[in-house]
Formats: C-alpha cells, sequence, structure tokens
C-alpha cells in the first residue's frame, strides 16, 4: 500500500482495541491525487429524502438523524460548526459541540470574553451546521443567540471533568500567550488553587442557546441532485420547502 495514504471511520470509544468492527469504513487515496480528484459520488442513500420522510417539527427531525449517527459510533456526532460574525460584518467560523436541546433551542458553552463570545455579543445571529459525513447528511440552523441562566451553566459547569473546569478557569480563551509552557503553568496555578476543593464557575464563562428560524436538511444524491429541505418558522409552526440542489 506504499504512495497510499488510509482514511478510517473511527469505531465506538468502546469497542476493544484489535476488535473488527462491522461496517467500518477504510478507504485507501493515492497520495498523488489532486483534490479534484478526491471527488466521490453521493451513494449512502439511494432512495434519497423525501418529503413524506420529514417530522412536522424540525426538533423531532433533528433527533432521529442525530441519534441515527450516535448508535452508528460516529466519532464526535455532537461536532457542529458554529459561524458567527463581528461588528463589521466579518464572518468567523469554528467547531464547538452540542450540549443540550431544550426548548427547540441548541446549547453550547464557552467562554464569553472568546472571539466567539464577543462576536455574538455585537451580533447574536448565528449559524450552526452538523456534518455526518458516513450518511452524506448536513443540518444547517439559523437563529439568534441568547446567553443561558447563570445557574444553568453552574449546573452544566459542575458535571464537567475536573481537568476540563480548570482548564476553563486557567486559560485566556482566544487571547495570545507566549508559548505552551506559559499555559501549562496557568493551568498548574490553577490546580493547586483549588486543591481538595470544586473548582468554581469563572466569572465569563456560560452558555449559549440558538433559538431557531430556520433548519435545513440535507441528503447527498448521484449527480449533484442532492435533497434539500427547509424548516422556516411561521406563526406558532413551521412550513416546509424543497429546495433545488
Amino acid at each position: 500500500l506504499e504512495g497510499l495514504l488510509e482514511f478510517r471511520h473511527f469505531a465506538p470509544q468502546s469497542t476493544p482495541p484489535g476488535r473488527a468492527v462491522k461496517g467500518e469504513l477504510v478507504m485507501f487515496v493515492p497520495t498523488t491525487m489532486s483534490y479534484e480528484e478526491l471527488r466521490r459520488e453521493y451513494t449512502a442513500r439511494g432512495d434519497g429524502l423525501r418529503r413524506s420522510d420529514l417530522a412536522p417539527d424540525p426538533v423531532v427531525q433533528f433527533e432521529a438523524w442525530f441519534d441515527v449517527a450516535r448508535e452508528a459510533g460516529l466519532y464526535l456526532p455532537d461536532a457542529m460548526a458554529l459561524a458567527t460574525a463581528d461588528a463589521d460584518g466579518a464572518p468567523n467560523c469554528r467547531m464547538v459541540v452540542l450540549r443540550g436541546v431544550e426548548s427547540g433551542g441548541l446549547l453550547f458553552f464557552t467562554d464569553y470574553s472568546s472571539e466567539k463570545g464577543r462576536e455574538l455579543a455585537a451580533q447574536p445571529r448565528a449559524t450552526l451546521l452538523f456534518f455526518w459525513n458516513v450518511f452524506e447528511r448536513q443540518v444547517r440552523v439559523r437563529g439568534t443567540m441568547t446567553k443561558t441562566s447563570r445557574e444553568q451553566s453552574a449546573e452544566y459547569f459542575a458535571r464537567r471533568p475536573r481537568q476540563s473546569q480548570l482548564a476553563a478557569l486557567a486559560s485566556p480563551q482566544s487571547d495570545g500567550i507566549e508559548d505552551r509552557a506559559g499555559l501549562e503553568a496557568l493551568f498548574e496555578s490553577a490546580r493547586a488553587r483549588h486543591e481538595g476543593e470544586a473548582v468554581p464557575l469563572p466569572d465569563d464563562w456560560g452558555g449559549f442557546r440558538l433559538d431557531p428560524e430556520s433548519w435545513e436538511f440535507w441528503q447527498g444524491r448521484e449527480s449533484r441532485l442532492h435533497d434539500r429541505f427547509v424548516y422556516r418558522r411561521e406563526d406558532d409552526g413551521w412550513t416546509i420547502q424543497r429546495l433545488a440542489p
């Protein structure tokens, strides 16, 4: 296999080392292939996505797709791209993780003084994007961000692993730092200060909830004739429309 680059689908973390996983995808791609030659056909779901497949409520539809990704053992099925813009309209994007769905909104937690926190303070409209490549599916959610309550943020923070709590307390997220050693020194200092006691919730740390205005469900199809359906909020319900790919 010299000259080939291997892409392996991650198995669930609970899978014993060395054990074969049913349905594991291993793909060998020549290292000399150009970006254009990486093109592939979308064939994961030959019958595509029909209007009759969709639930009336986009949250129900999302959770159905999310459950498929989670039960298949995909690595980080909760990963989502968060797109924001600053006060001047300059776009930005990064990966975060979904930490809950409540009242139709999607939750994640972060440092409010980070770059994304500052951007959301200046412009609270944002988009989240999930991509489950094995199933050739995307879900795009657009809406307005609001902060969770201090109480809700504290409840979630208390459930985080202690190392993650200390990292949140120690790291000046998005600020420039001298080197890795300096960051690790901040972490060790936080560890020493709170040895034997609960790690306090940082002052500028908490959750955001995206309250959706629209949801788009995308299913890859052959010949790039993908299936796309968008839910748009209307009064107390949702309208559903097919979009051209």
